[in-house]
């Protein structure tokens, strides 16, 4: 009991830590659930839907007041159509504009599986990691020129196609957009920032659409309070991943994923 204890904790964490940064959370998940060997009476679908819901409200707490404002500022524009409002105004349009290609081809995937036969192909989160290593290789030495207000909607609507990229099992959400915000010209903070309110919606998507597969699913006290402990080991690391990486992209250091992403996917060909 106490080994399957501390193997939900350990997935918590891998989950949290690796949610933000561009290394993709599910492939580690099925990177470690192949290590761990494999776990009685656990749904590894579940388990990635209750810990990205850690993970979740971890990064709208850190975004919280952007959040705020901008949700604010919209309704605000809407009423008395003010300058001042405009430029947030017009963002939560781009947001909203970034997440439709993910979302079309999120659900047009689900309807028709056609992912299915990669989700456990610990191989495939290889190659993908080294798809990784190379696009974080090409802007690892950019900075870019544009702020918030300078982004536009076809920049919004082209990282949003990168987000699509995404949805290919083992690939990062977080490395993807950011890479395709840092293609357009973006600052690397800026590119951060859009990748990670971004991240919001689409996020809350797929949770709505998981809660069929958890009100479906019978659940033991013991079985719930590991999914729990899970959950908020997620939201510690995604907490802890998130103001990390995004020290790391102020300042440049994305060559240390690519390192990381290169040295794990050759290990993994090699070995898994």
């Amino acid at each position: 009991m106490f080994i399957n204890f501390m193997k939900y904790i350990i997935l918590g964490i891998i989950q949290g830590f690796t949610e933000p940064i561009p290394v993709s959370s599910s492939g580690h998940l099925l990177i470690f659930q192949k290590l761990l060997n494999e776990i009685q009476d656990i749904d590894f679908n579940l388990l990635a839907i209750i810990t990205n819901f850690g993970s979740f409200i971890a990064i709208v707490i850190l975004f919280k007041k952007e959040i705020i404002d901008l949700i604010q500022s919209f309704f605000r524009y809407l009423e008395t159509k003010e300058r001042k409002y405009y430029s947030n105004y017009k963002y939560c349009w781009m947001i909203i504009l970034g997440t439709i290609p993910a979302g079309i081809m999120g659900l047009i995937i689900t309807k028709l599986n056609l992912f299915d036969f990669l989700e456990e192909n610990v191989k495939f989160v290889g190659i993908t990691l080294l798809i990784t290593a190379l696009f974080l290789f090409l802007i690892k030495d950019f900075k870019g020129k544009k702020e918030k207000k300078d982004i536009t909607f076809k920049d919004a609507l082209i990282i949003g196609l990168f987000q699509v990229v995404a949805l290919i099992p083992g690939i990062s959400r977080s490395g993807s957009t950011i890479v395709g915000g840092m293609f357009r010209n973006l600052k690397r903070e800026t590119a951060f920032n859009f990748s990670f309110i971004l991240y919001i919606p689409i996020t809350l998507a797929t949770m709505i659409i998981g809660i069929k597969d958890l009100l479906e699913s019978s659940f033991s006290s013991i079985q719930v309070l590991l999914y729990f402990i899970s959950a908020f080991f997620a939201f510690i690391f995604t907490y802890i991943g998130t103001k990390w990486f995004k020290q790391l992209v102020k300042d440049g250091k994305l060559i240390y994923f690519v390192y990381y992403c290169f040295v794990v996917g050759i290990l993994i060909l090699l070995f898994l």
